[in-house]
């Protein structure tokens, strides 16, 4: 998956071209520049490669999160229901707002199920985000029905989606809001980065706003600017949004390369009896970023994925134990450790996770294994390692 393990010239050409002009800034010293922003330039192919109006650089996909939701009002004291199963930056981007996480099950897509969902809403409920884990989605119409009907904020958090579709629609693009991630990891890297993509233009200004300690970007230079509101600084640099640009246009490579690399595994491990894979919805595409499949139970889980440490295949894993990515490792969520007070409101908006179980999610999460798809596995590494997985599989449900 990660786009560092295929950097090229295009990349180092991309830094070159900063270096040599000398300004890492995103912002200001016009006349420096000689009409190099490479920021600007990928904003640009973003919103292009996402088929969207607006695009807001930012400095990580976790200040994506932040910035979609406050450019959209989110604040204190407001609910977002969110997936047990995610990246621990799911919450702390919403509690850095005074916000309150809400968690909800998963169902057979690893995303958010929409039962759960429209369970957990309350008055207080401000947003669903659904956080498109392992390249794929969940189940969007629903989803958007439940938000439309009750007036919510609609996010995708597509950090480890991008390049997958849903009824032709890239993955980020069709909720209000969508989150992305450019960091080391990611199909595409800027190093460390990640975007807000919206067609909604009041979003997209607050957004463009809130990034930058609430500046207008109005006037050449930075000279006439003003602040209309508070803000932070989640900037992303001119020498990381060159990598970014380089990358962005070598995408469909990289997906074109995961998808081959994806097929064959999920060819080989489809004719062993027990595996089952994630449910796609009907119009989706994955990213084919991740393979996902499901054993019998979670006893045949764990015995494979020892096998596979034991047998040499890397890169696959079992969430269920995993302190970053579900929630029955997140103690310091649940117990609130932080370097600094949290709100009476917020401690007590999450008094129910002391107490709240999550059968549904254990029970997919227990049986999943997750295969990260790299893009540097030759054809023929690539089969060697299906018929190796494959022949583990075999041996131990």
């Amino acid at each position: 998956m990660p786009g560092f393990e295929l950097f090229s010239d295009l990349e180092r050409k991309e830094v070159n071209d900063v270096l040599d002009n000398g300004v890492l800034m995103r912002y200001g010293f016009d006349g420096m520049r000689n009409g190099h922003w490479k920021a600007k330039e990928l904003e640009a192919e973003l919103a292009t490669t996402f088929q969207s109006n607006h695009v807001q650089l930012v400095s990580s996909g976790t200040a994506a999160v932040s910035v979609a939701l406050a450019s959209a009002g989110v604040g204190a004291g407001d609910e977002v229901i969110m997936p047990t199963f995610t990246f621990v930056a799911s919450f702390e981007a919403i509690m850095m707002l005074g916000a309150i996480p809400i968690l909800v099950d998963i169902d057979d897509t690893l995303t958010l199920d929409p039962k759960a969902v429209e369970a957990a809403i309350t008055p207080k409920t401000k947003a669903v985000m659904i956080v498109q884990m392992c390249g794929s989605m969940g189940n969007m119409d629903a989803l958007q029905d439940i938000c439309n009907t009750h007036n919510l904020l609609f996010v995708e958090d597509a950090c480890q989606a991008i390049g997958g579709t849903y009824n032709g629609k890239p993955l980020g693009s069709i909720a209000d809001l969508g989150c992305f991630s450019f960091d080391f990891v990611k199909t595409i890297t800027c190093g460390e980065g990640g975007a807000v993509v919206t067609n909604n233009k009041d979003y997209y200004i607050n957004a463009d706003h809130y990034s930058d300690h609430g500046h207008d970007h109005l006037g050449n230079d930075r000279g006439a600017e003003t602040h209309p509101f508070l803000g932070y600084n989640f900037r992303i640099s001119e020498l990381h949004a060159a990598v970014g640009l380089a990358q962005v246009r070598r995408l469909p490579e990289f997906i074109s390369i995961q998808k081959r690399n994806y097929t064959i595994l999920r060819n080989a491990l489809s004719r062993v009896p027990g595996v089952t894979f994630r449910t796609v919805p009907k119009g989706g595409e994955e990213s084919y970023a991740f393979l996902n499949f499901f054993l019998p139970d979670a006893e045949s889980s764990q015995k494979v994925i020892e096998a596979f440490k034991t047998g040499g295949v890397d890169a696959c894993w079992n969430y269920y134990h995993n302190n970053w990515h579900y929630i029955k490792e997140w103690n310091h969520l649940k117990d609130l450790k932080s370097l600094f007070p949290i709100s009476t409101e917020v401690k007590k908006g999450l008094e129910y996770l002391q107490t709240k179980t999550f059968e549904q999610s254990d029970s997919y999460i227990a049986r999943n294994i997750s295969c990260l798809i790299k893009l540097s596995w030759t054809e023929d590494e690539v089969k060697a390692r299906a018929e190796k997985m494959a022949k583990i599989i075999k041996a131990h449900i």
